[in-house]
């Protein structure tokens, strides 16, 4: 089984490693004949900023863990049925993700933020595809929230749209009304 890696790249020069290590240095490689096992990511569920939100998600998608990915979408997103989403997954054996600098705009007690995105998706055959757009986040505000439940910073909306570059080669792109 192969180990797959998600990357979270921000801006220019920034980048966090998602997943751990496949060895530690002491120990040895498993014969020819054995399969290695397969690293996993690190569990990660941060919803704090557009960014980390943005790397949750994509590690659930890493990990195979899509009600967990499916619950980062707001209901009002556009966001399939989650079987249709489940689904849509089934064949990415895993994912990369490289962010741009994420631009926000206030509006009657939430913030809309919009984050220029990157997707490299490996196939569970091994084919490589290329995705770029970007994501909105909606972030309403904790004051302005006083009857349950609780609504944490969610995508509001998502454009991705296979890339003609390869992933090193390709940049996220919002449009500048952020629509």
């Amino acid at each position: 089984m192969t180990k797959f890696h998600v990357a979270l790249v921000v801006g220019a020069a920034a980048c966090v490693s998602l997943a751990g290590p496949a060895f530690a240095i002491d120990q040895s490689l498993p014969a020819a004949t054995e399969e290695a096992p397969a690293a996993q990511a690190d569990y990660m569920d941060d919803r704090s900023t557009p960014v980390s939100l943005i790397g949750s998600l994509y590690n659930a998608i890493d990990r195979h863990e899509y009600l967990r990915a499916w619950s980062y979408f707001a209901e009002d997103s556009g966001r399939p049925e989650f079987e249709a989403f489940q689904k849509g997954y089934e064949t990415t054996g895993g994912v990369r993700l490289k962010l741009g600098e994420p631009v926000s705009d206030g509006a009657a007690g939430s913030i809309y933020t919009s984050v220029p995105t990157v997707i490299e998706a490996t196939g569970t055959d091994g084919s490589v595809r290329v995705f770029s757009g970007c994501y909105v986040t909606r972030f309403v505000q904790p004051a302005n929230q006083a009857t349950p439940p609780f609504v944490p910073l969610q995508v509001s909306k998502a454009t991705l749209r296979p890339a003609r570059t390869k992933f090193d080669e390709t940049s996220g792109d919002c449009p500048a009304n952020g629509e």
